[in-house]
């Protein structure tokens, strides 16, 4: 069902209605503190400690700029598809050498070193002292308890003096929050801790490691206290495997490459040769893996992939210096996911891979910009974000910055692409109901995320909307039931809803409100339902399953690879194609009921019995009225109900909706309409 229901607050001051996208003004209060209550202000930072901050310089002309882009993607404009090129680009709207200039001589007088800039002049990057940035930008910098941790945040907005306040957007740096991944792994629920990988120790082609049937038929559960006490008996349909089954039906379902693309219809595009040749995929991430290259070819080999090959098919590029995961930065999951599953859907494809220093703000918006104005790729793929609630109140910057880089690259034909979240609509992790940023920026395309049924041939048996709910009914061996069933609740599930920053784009004109909606599309996210990966831990090769819409959004950007290929040339960014496809390209996820969803019934005599309902088993539901649900074993003896489609406040429903955007594309009917829209 469609919600247009806005719940957080709007900080647009003002809208520039006659153009695509409207880039809103802020305001923001003499404490710098403000939209969530969290927060407390703990004094000054320390003025003698070194940071970074980035200057970004305006374009020129962005005006005409912004009119030119929206007239490029205007069907009935002569400017439709005609792409700037990078020197075009340079003499009419990027800023000019002197202006760069003029903004180091503000740096230098400041006592602030520059580090870097870009060749097209958009930025520039300066380390000093706090005290130092604080006199260059006219902002105080507090420390600022958030959520039990403590960081940076600016006060107010910069106030910069002089001919170089005339030049500057944004200043990064200012405070120190930073990107989070949106990759996951099935949960233990015992442990809360990610299900632990199998080793690999042999490794051939079209090994089985994971039961591909994750929705098994009808079963019954007794479970009983010793003694005379209550006992309960429930039913339903089953999840996974038995917990001490081996490969290749381990307990958690994932699906192998073949699986997959049997699932979405893309084996008929390889057999043409639609696989991507000639195309890239750029992916960035912060960090990376040390063992990427190893992973991805061993995840390769069980697949029948063809191996990724340094300096050839896979290149990977440090624009912020050099970095080394070692297996402790969180991003060595993404990391492999991103190139593993992106190199699946587009064997064909090169990838090249874009490593920032770490996953600040700067960091990962500097390595954006490098992929685009070097030309890497006609798409690129990014799976991280922040609550878009979080930066329009503490950093509000940073949506600008985004925004443009987005814009940049949907001038000179790029598709930037970011993943919708993991957090549904953000309200258990914020408290407040929102969106993730930069998935909402409308220069790029959001991509959300769905469960994944398959038949017993690997087609396509149902989808739901990504969302997971648990409760525990029974409890370890010799399994007395819970009484109450204990209500675990939300575990993860896709992001979406209604931005509370950017009006809505004219490609979304045919959706109601006034507000850009979240995400444009989706496909498999659910690590329930998710996609094997190799994953190098503690110095040992091991597979899982993964999920996350980290995996949705490299699996489509490489489907957009593919239909840029069957192009012919490059087709932009994808969501203002999307809206206009017909009907067969993209696969409509609607909510769907169980064939058997889980109920039964307590019985403590002398009291009278208790009947669990399937919505009491599956709470809490929020706007959800349709879901599957499933009994599930975990890995150890403890029995729960695992519920799919269950995503905070978000709902599935017929066309556009709050998850999975317009639903999954369709195999080669997606990219056949996606290549006649060039």
């Amino acid at each position: 069902m469609f919600q247009d229901k806005r719940s957080i607050p709007v900080v647009v001051l003002a809208c520039m209605a006659a153009l695509l996208i409207a880039v809103p003004a802020f305001s923001q209060s003499a404490g710098g503190v403000r939209g969530l209550s969290n927060a407390q202000i703990l004094g000054a930072e320390d003025q003698s400690r070194q940071i970074a901050v980035t200057f970004w310089l305006n374009q020129h002309d962005k005006a005409g700029f912004d009119e030119l882009v929206r007239q490029m993607y205007d069907r009935n404009s002569p400017n439709y598809h005609h792409w700037l090129t990078l020197s075009e680009y340079k003499a009419r709207f990027a800023p000019s050498a002197g202006d760069l200039a003029i903004v180091r001589q503000h740096l230098a007088a400041h006592n602030l070193q520059v580090v870097s800039s870009d060749k097209l002049n958009h930025y520039v990057t300066a380390r000093g002292t706090v005290a130092d940035v604080q006199r260059a930008t006219g902002v105080q910098l507090n420390r600022v308890s958030l959520n039990g941790e403590v960081h940076r945040f600016p006060a107010s907005q910069p106030v910069i003096p002089g001919a170089a306040g005339k030049l500057v957007y944004a200043v990064q740096g200012l405070a120190d929050l930073k990107y989070q991944n949106y990759s996951a792994r099935p949960v233990n629920p015992d442990t809360g801790f990610p299900v632990p990988m199998l080793p690999l120790a042999h490794v051939g082609p079209a090994q089985q490691f994971f039961n591909a049937n994750c929705l098994r038929g009808t079963q019954t559960r007794d479970f009983f206290t010793g003694g005379h006490g209550p006992y309960a008996v429930y039913s339903g349909a089953r999840y996974g495997t038995n917990i001490n089954d081996g490969p290749p039906n381990l307990p958690y379902c994932g699906y192998t490459a073949p699986q997959v693309d049997k699932a979405y219809g893309l084996t008929s595009l390889y057999k043409k040769k639609l696989d991507g040749t000639g195309q890239t995929v750029v992916i960035v991430d912060a960090y990376g893996s040390d063992t990427i290259t190893n992973d991805a070819n061993l995840f390769s080999q069980i697949n029948g992939l063809p191996q990724l090959n340094p300096g050839g098919n896979f290149s990977i590029y440090y624009p912020t210096g050099p970095t080394s995961c070692g297996g402790t930065c969180g991003w060595d999951t993404e990391t492999s996911l991103d190139v593993e599953w992106s190199h699946s859907v587009a064997p064909g494809a090169s990838i090249a891979l874009v490593l920032a220093a770490d996953n600040s703000f700067t960091n990962l918006d500097l390595s954006v910009l490098y992929a685009i104005e070097t030309g890497l790729g006609s798409v690129i793929s990014n799976s991280y974000g922040i609550g878009e609630i979080v930066l329009a109140t503490y950093d509000p910057a940073e949506l600008t910055v985004q925004n443009n880089l987005n814009q940049l690259g949907a001038s000179l034909g790029v598709s930037v692409n970011f993943s919708s979240g993991d957090n549904g609509d953000f309200s258990i992790a914020l408290g407040v109901a929102t969106v993730s940023m930069p998935a909402a920026s409308p220069y790029a395309t959001g991509v959300g995320g769905t469960s994944l049924f398959l038949n017993p041939n690997h087609t396509l048996k149902l989808q739901t909307g990504w969302g997971n709910n648990e409760t525990r009914i029974a409890a370890a061996t010799p399994n007395p039931p819970v009484i109450p069933p204990l209500e675990l609740g939300f575990i993860f599930g896709a992001g979406g809803g209604t931005s509370g920053v950017w009006s809505k784009p004219t490609y979304q004109g045919s959706l109601p409100g006034s507000w850009r909606l979240v995400p444009d599309i989706g496909f498999l996210a659910d690590p329930y339902t998710g996609a094997e990966f190799v994953l190098t831990e503690n110095g040992q090769a091991g597979i899982g399953v993964v999920g996350g819409t980290s995996l949705a959004c490299p699996m489509f950007s490489a489907l957009w690879a593919i239909s840029n290929q069957a192009a012919g040339t490059w087709l932009g960014q994808a969501a203002p194609l999307l809206y206009s496809l017909p009907a067969d390209a993209i696969t409509d996820v609607v909510a769907t009921n169980g064939p058997d969803n889980v109920s039964g019934v307590i019985k403590s005599p002398p009291n009278p019995p208790v009947f669990e309902t399937p919505d009491a088993l599956a709470a809490p539901l929020g706007n959800t009225t349709e879901y599957v649900s499933t009994l599930f074993n975990g890995l150890s003896s403890r029995w729960y109900v695992l519920t799919f489609g269950t995503d905070t406040s978000l709902t599935t429903g017929p066309g556009w909706d709050n998850v999975t955007g317009l639903g999954t594309p369709n195999g080669e009917n997606f990219v056949t309409a996606a290549a006649a829209a060039k």
